[in-house]
């Protein structure tokens, strides 16, 4: 038993991870319709172009003669090193995380509260413990860049992320079928980029380039894959599941939807907490995952509107620049995800057409 899960654990290592690796990758970046018949072309010519990928037809509970011929196949192409698995669960124990020895690079005191004050406005790193931040913290090298230099490009590997500290950043995208790169954001002070190569194991899904002199803190591949990996896949992994439920945002492409997952933030309200109120100015735009609200009108003293999970609401304050335009009370325990005006323009400014469509649900209570 003992040595059939050797075998097992050896064949899942040097044959299975490192196509499903980069197939994940392939299948994230392209997104297409039908997964299935996409994946097996991409398999087909993977098998037609290079011998990363054989078919083995195998039955590893046949002869122990035969298990033996297995056992010398796998050991010949056990040398092979591949990068780490898309996601923790996967491949369950036999994807356990490689022992490594962190780099560090001396820093002062205000360079570790800058680093620390900007990496946990992101999702990837709230999560780590105490121990690992400061990993994460001593690994993080200070990087400048001028204006005009591209700090990645599009198809090229990736062997880091940034953390922006100062300056600004154009982020630009070529689609299939367009000949222009196409402007998707600009990066700000505070936000992280470059982590996608680094999550799914893929080439650089979009061009990065400064406007301004920038000073960014990158992070390693290495220290990122042992450290910081498993647990941001699984955060952004949940974050898009429920992304991908909110109606409004199914017009987005999935870098974009990633992207989106760095400005939102989770919160949670009892039955009758009121979470906005009529003639407050509001900042913040809400998305519902779960629970049911009512939004009611001081002027007519009515309801307004029902919420339920996938629904929006607060984008009136943000369309019309004005105060609020009704009270919104949670029906039922509820949770959350809201980001600022300013980052749902900068992230999402072509949605605001179907917001403004979207007003007529209003427009009876509130021109009364």
């Amino acid at each position: 038993m003992r040595q059939k899960k050797t075998i097992i654990q050896d064949y899942i290592t040097s044959k299975v991870k490192p196509v499903f690796d980069q197939l994940i990758a392939r299948i994230v970046i392209e997104m297409p319709d039908d997964v299935y018949e996409w994946s097996i072309n991409w398999l087909q010519k993977q098998q037609r172009g290079s011998q990363v990928l054989k078919i083995i037809n195998h039955d590893l509970s046949e002869e122990e003669e035969e298990e033996e011929e297995v056992v010398l196949e796998i050991k010949q192409n056990k040398k092979q090193q591949t990068r780490s698995a898309v996601s923790a669960e996967v491949y369950g124990e036999y994807n356990k995380k490689e022992d490594f020895i962190p780099r560090f690079i001396q820093k002062s005191e205000g360079q570790i509260e800058r680093i620390k004050k900007r990496i946990l406005n992101s999702f990837m790193f709230q999560a780590l413990d105490e121990k690992d931040l400061n990993i994460v913290l001593g690994a993080m090298d200070e990087k400048k860049f001028q204006v005009g230099d591209f700090v990645i490009k599009q198809g090229e590997d990736g062997n880091e992320l940034y953390v922006i500290d100062e300056g600004r950043l154009e982020c630009y995208k070529r689609f299939a079928g367009l000949e222009e790169e196409k402007l998707l954001k600009t990066y700000i002070p505070g936000e992280s980029f470059g982590e996608l190569a680094l999550l799914y194991n893929a080439p650089r899904a979009a061009t990065i380039k400064a406007i301004e002199n920038v000073t960014t803190f990158a992070l390693d591949r290495e220290t990122f894959n042992n450290i910081v990996k498993f647990s941001a896949i699984k955060k952004r992994e949940q974050m898009e599941e429920i992304l991908n439920k909110i109606e409004l945002l199914q017009s987005m492409d999935n870098y974009e939807r990633v992207q989106l997952c760095d400005v939102l933030r989770e919160e949670k309200h009892q039955a009758g907490h009121t979470i906005i109120t009529e003639g407050e100015i509001g900042d913040r735009i809400y998305l519902i995952i779960e629970g049911e609200l009512e939004a009611f009108s001081k002027k007519t003293n009515d309801k307004v509107y029902d919420y339920k999970p996938g629904d929006y609401f607060g984008e009136l304050a943000l369309l019309k620049n004005s105060p609020r335009q009704a009270t919104v009370i949670a029906k039922t325990n509820v949770t959350l995800l809201y980001c600022d005006f300013n980052s749902f323009k900068r992230l999402m400014g072509p949605l605001e057409e179907v917001l403004k469509r979207n007003i007529e649900r209003y427009e009876q209570y509130l021109q009364k």
